[in-house]
């Protein structure tokens, strides 16, 4: 019944939104002799607000058709190598004549960046990608949101999520290296496991955890408290609801998208509420650059995914609830997943001091738990000054984190000969 209404909501803002639109126009045209005055600018500034508060934000485009590589644009072109109903994988080919021209070598280690499943698209890492751009040959996971995808293609939970990791670590290929950003760490280390106990192949040459809730139970946050305090009952019955028409999987159970959304903005109300009031002022001041900065953070921070009912539920209980993985107690397909059979992929963890989502403790808890990794294969590293989103994107990431992260993808490649690396795309 809450997403009908939402669905509601938004229809019956339609005409108010037309109405901001034209309003905006007429308080824009060069043909108006008011549009620069300060009775045009604030029409034109709350006009442009409410549309902005109002409409429905989109999957956003990853828009890195060119990158900085040591000083010179080097073009890449998104090319989606796998693909399933829940998932593509997209690698970021760049361009070898430009990197030549760069000066750069045209094959480089392979990373497979797993981007959160836990309410925003994996453009969210638009910035991690870039920069991991500069080095590698880089391929993401791209989930989908799960309101696109028909009942027909089935269910989609915890379990599944792990299989996808698996999947797409053997498209890859032997000896790459997989970056799990926030919520993936603990099915991506159970992947690596699993993969590690089959003597798979395809395992990676080294696993690097940002912020994840590896054990939840250290430095619990506000996050995790809210999801041991409450019974599991409690997040079925208020946080699942079912996708309405005109979606492709009406019928679904979903945890929406915008119920998350909410809940984060409700967390910083009043840091929301400050910013739009200087985004106000910066419309009616003319100062566009910094207007545009706000459009740019908030078209991303917006824009939100549905997650499936099973996967949401049990990645509360698995992770946050029940803490199967530390204990050592995650059956996977009816295998114990053992941590300790992980023995020759290295691991590196980065936390936040500042994090308030995963503190700090619950990701560098995988080095107490993978007990069989030689020392010369783990980096533990917590970045002073930044919180949950400084650990993968921002000038403390790019400065300080990364190339620490760049040095131990260095390392563990040196140690498999060079498995993973990968010719970059002809021109």
């Amino acid at each position: 019944m809450l997403y009908s209404l939402h669905e509601l909501a938004y229809q019956s803002a339609a005409p108010f939104r037309i109405g901001a639109q034209m309003a905006r126009t007429f308080w824009t045209s060069p043909i108006n002799p008011w549009s620069d005055t300060a009775i045009g600018r604030t029409a034109y500034a709350s006009a442009e607000l409410f549309e902005n508060l109002t409409r429905r934000y989109g999957k956003p485009d990853w828009r890195l058709e060119t990158v900085d590589v040591g000083g010179k644009p080097v073009r890449t072109a998104e090319r989606v190598v796998w693909s399933s109903p829940w998932c593509r994988l997209v690698r970021f080919e760049r361009d070898v004549t430009d990197l030549r021209k760069a000066g750069k070598p045209t094959t480089a280690p392979a990373v497979l960046i797993v981007a959160p499943l836990s309410g925003h698209y994996a453009t969210l890492l638009r910035g991690t990608v870039e920069t991991f751009l500069q080095d590698h040959d880089v391929y993401v996971t791209d989930w989908e949101n799960a309101r696109n995808v028909p009942m027909l293609e089935g269910r989609f939970d915890f379990h599944d999520y792990i299989d996808h990791v698996r999947a797409m670590l053997g498209q890859v290929g032997p000896g790459a290296h997989v970056v799990g950003v926030c919520q993936p760490g603990p099915p991506v280390l159970a992947a690596c496991a699993l993969m590690a106990e089959d003597k798979d192949p395809n395992r990676p040459a080294s696993m690097t955890f940002m912020g994840s809730p590896i054990d939840a139970r250290l430095s619990p946050t506000v996050t995790n408290q809210l999801a041991e305090e409450r019974p599991f009952a409690w997040f079925k019955s208020n946080m699942i609801h079912t996708v309405p028409l005109p979606y492709p999987a009406v019928g679904r159970r979903v945890y929406p998208g915008f119920v998350q959304l909410y809940s984060f903005m409700s967390m910083n109300e009043d840091k929301h509420v400050d910013a739009h009031q200087r985004y106000f002022g910066h419309l009616v001041d003319g100062d566009g650059d910094s207007a545009q900065k706000h459009a740019e953070f908030y078209d991303e921070y917006l824009s939100v995914l549905d997650l499936t009912e099973e996967f949401y539920l049990q990645t509360i209980d698995i992770v946050f609830q029940q803490h199967l993985l530390p204990r050592g107690l995650l059956k996977h397909r009816g295998r114990t997943v053992d941590l300790t059979q992980i023995a020759d992929i290295g691991l590196m963890t980065v936390e936040g001091e500042m994090d308030d989502i995963s503190g700090v403790g619950q990701t560098q808890a995988a080095h107490g738990l993978c007990t069989n990794i030689p020392d010369d294969r783990r980096v533990l590293y917590v970045q002073p000054g930044v919180g949950h989103y400084g650990v993968f994107n921002g000038r403390r990431f790019r400065d300080e984190i990364y190339p620490r992260v760049c040095d131990f993808i260095a390392l563990n490649e040196e140690a498999v000969g060079g498995l993973s690396a990968r010719p970059a795309a002809a021109a």
